[in-house]
């Protein structure tokens, strides 16, 4: 958009000043619709701006996913910066190289745009570094980004302090130290929420950051900045603020506000947030609410989970032509891995917004036992697809399964998140979803029993136990909503 001089000016006071107005301009300008403004937005581009002041050196803020976070206090607040001081220099690290490079390529995007361009023609990326990881503006600055877990050499957040001129001591970016901004340490999600409940996992982030990433700064006056879900008590925000607290300035924004309103209605209205709560509350209260509380006692509870009776079944997927209403059905294995390890096998009829578990195998027979037993369900049943874990032994039991059913109705996943995290990600759908036989319908010591007392004997917050039921639960009620979400709407 073409502006006057001195409408152009006014501009660029305002995204010089305020990281709320920066963001509101370009992100116009970039995508041609308004960035929603809600009360945290305001909250947290206050506190850039006085991280930009110098005011606040170490950050902390804590907000649901999909909040507008990532955009207002990573991308648009590193093109600020930039815009301020072209020698700034930025590290961001994120769960995942593929985040991290991505927004530093749309950091990129502002600077190269041409309202970024007439506002501030003195950041212009330097010739030749002009690559997603690693970049560099003529004037010295630029961005690192990588993995939180990953390597950081050869490049520091900020610069060694650089006096300022006396006549410039009326702007809100020159400090009462006489510094400048230039730059920050800024990580945003340092962990997957699939591996907030692994203990290696989370002290090998930990770990790295008192190894690794607070080390690579340039200043004392450096900030650091922590964008991130609260995921478990000892999360690298719980860890920072129990090993140092008075460092730390926290913003915290629950979801649901202590009025019990919502706190971001464009997103999620208190109607939405509810629903939420009802399907899994401890996730919920630890990604939406920011209140990380341990994982304890049973999961399913016999009187949480919905049974169905053979008649029940019968009337509800059939008209009164006698026509069948099922609309989908699907089935998952989980093989054993030997060393006394149950193999665990899990079938459904699926109508709108009812899943029907109408066969499972829980047995510690051996292969050729078991591989015919599962084809004959599959056909008999007249099961579409069936999924199952290549982890271990999966991949033979894949193989000899493909042989005897058409192989593209035979699917394969490797899972590489934490086991638990998987069952509790899906314990909410398969609470609300899932029908499972009444006791009445099968027998004391048969597999549908066997499957149901292991299902109902998992604990939440004990690691190396039998999980072979939750587990496979877990995997058949991911593979539905991945597939046929819209059943559940």
């Amino acid at each position: 958009m073409i502006h006057s001089i001195e409408k152009l000016l006014t501009i660029k006071y305002l995204c010089e000043t305020k990281t709320l107005d920066f963001t509101r301009y370009f992100y116009k300008e970039r995508f041609a619709r308004k960035f929603v403004i809600g009360e945290h937005h305001t909250q947290i581009a206050n506190a850039l701006d006085l991280v930009i002041a110098g005011k606040i050196k170490k950050l902390i803020i804590n907000i649901a996913p999909r909040y507008g976070k990532t955009e207002l206090a990573v991308k648009n607040f590193m093109a600020k910066g930039l815009a301020i001081n072209p020698s700034s220099r930025f590290i961001h690290l994120s769960y995942s190289d593929d985040l991290a490079l991505d927004n530093s390529e749309e950091v990129k995007d502002i600077v190269k745009c041409p309202e970024y361009q007439a506002m501030f023609p003195n950041v212009q990326i330097k010739p030749g570094s002009d690559s997603k990881k690693k970049w560099y503006t003529t004037a010295g600055g630029g961005v690192y980004a990588t993995a939180a877990a990953g390597q950081v050499t050869g490049f520091g957040a900020g610069q060694v302090d650089i006096e300022s001129d006396d006549n410039d001591d009326d702007l809100d970016f020159i400090n009462s130290d006489g510094t400048i901004f230039s730059g920050a340490l800024i990580i945003d999600d340092p962990i997957k929420p699939d591996d907030a409940d692994s203990e290696t996992k989370r002290e090998r982030i930990n770990n790295r950051w008192d190894s690794t990433i607070k080390n690579r700064v340039n200043s004392r006056n450096t900030p650091i900045i922590i964008i991130m879900q609260r995921l478990h008590p000892e999360d690298l925000c719980g860890y920072l603020i129990n090993q140092s607290p008075e460092d730390w300035t926290v913003l915290s924004f629950p979801a649901i506000k202590p009025d019990g309103t919502a706190l971001w209605e464009f997103k999620h209205t208190i109607e939405e947030l509810r629903k939420l709560e009802k399907q899994n509350s401890v996730v919920f209260g630890r990604q939406y609410m920011q209140d990380p509380q341990p994982l304890e006692g049973l999961l399913f509870k016999k009187n949480e989970i919905k049974r169905y009776t053979r008649s029940q079944f019968e009337s509800e997927t059939k008209d009164l032509t006698g026509k069948s209403k099922v609309e989908a059905k699907y089935g998952a294995v989980d093989p054993a891995e030997g060393g006394g390890d149950e193999l665990s096998a899990i079938f459904s009829s699926i109508i709108p917004k009812k899943v029907f578990i109408t066969d499972v195998m829980y047995t510690l027979d051996t292969v050729d036992l078991t591989v015919p037993k599962c084809v004959s369900i599959i056909r008999n049943k007249n099961i579409t697809y069936t999924r199952v874990e290549k982890n271990g032994l999966g991949s033979g039991y894949i193989r000899d399964l493909r042989k005897l059913i058409s192989p593209e109705r035979i699917l394969s996943i490797r899972h590489e998140t934490h086991k638990g995290t998987r069952i509790w990600n899906e314990y909410g759908f398969i609470k609300e979803y899932f029908y499972f036989l009444d006791e009445s319908e099968y027998l004391p010591g048969s597999e549908y029993d066997k499957f149901m007392k292991n299902l109902f004997s998992y604990l939440k917050d004990k690691d190396n136990q039998k999980d072979a039921a939750p587990d496979v639960s877990a995997m058949l009620s991911k593979m539905i909503q991945s597939f046929i979400p819209g059943l559940f709407n």
